[in-house]
């Protein structure tokens, strides 16, 4: 074997790497049957190699010693003719706990190019800030329009926060939908939906209703394939 072989053999074995394996090497361990046979105390004796290295290197080896060769099975369907076909088809449950994927709406390509701009305008949106809001603690930070006839926000001097524009407006079409694109419809019983459009909208259940009814609801939801935004899996 050539030294370069040698060299990837020993890179192989967990915690050596090209520096170690050529430490080994110019230090007489120039085969893996002669890393084999060295003991824990010869491996110490070489620089950088521990005590917790060597045992580990050892293992490794003797591992792959250990293992034995596998028998490949003899197969069988190329002995039986190719005429014979099964009718037999399996039934795959739904396991408990199995992921289902969510409705989604169904869009025009026109809706979807727009829900992308609304993305893009989103992440480009600063968070905007109260005039002196932070300045004073008195004052809160939840955007007021400006009217102040002294305040340099009003008149847009550069230094100072974004104010709220029609440039960070959501586009028309999907102005008011969710992330996913569906409509947002506000329920409170199990009647309002039979009202609802599966196919365009998508009900968040009130904060007033109890457990109870919020399991009724989502039930009664999953049947007409009614997607629940407010309703864990």
């Amino acid at each position: 074997m050539t030294k370069e072989a040698i060299l990837k053999e020993f890179e192989a074995l967990k915690g050596v790497g090209k520096v170690k394996a050529k430490l080994l090497y110019d230090n007489g361990f120039d085969s893996m049957e002669k890393l084999k046979k060295a003991k824990i105390k010869d491996l110490t004796k070489l620089r950088g190699i521990t005590e917790k290295n060597a045992k580990e290197i050892l293992d490794q080896i003797k591992e792959k010693k250990e293992k034995p060769t596998k028998k490949v099975p003899e197969k069988k369907d190329q002995e039986e003719p190719k005429d014979k076909k099964t009718d037999d088809v399996e039934i795959v449950e739904e396991k408990k706990g199995a992921y289902k994927p969510k409705i989604k709406p169904q869009l025009n390509e026109k809706e979807k190019e727009q829900l992308i701009i609304r993305r893009q305008i989103k992440k480009r949106t600063p968070h905007f800030l109260r005039d002196e809001g932070f300045r004073y603690k008195r004052i809160p930070k939840n955007w007021r329009r400006p009217t102040g006839y002294t305040s340099k926000l009003r008149i847009n001097l550069k230094y100072r926060p974004s104010k709220v524009r029609v440039g960070f407006r959501a586009p028309k079409i999907v102005r008011g939908l969710h992330a996913s694109g569906f409509k947002e419809i506000i329920i409170h019983t199990i009647k309002e939906l039979e009202t609802i459009d599966p196919k365009k909208q998508a009900v968040r259940i009130g904060g007033t209703v109890g457990t109870k009814k919020r399991l009724e609801i989502a039930k009664r939801a999953d049947e007409l394939d009614i997607r629940v935004l407010n309703m864990r899996e």
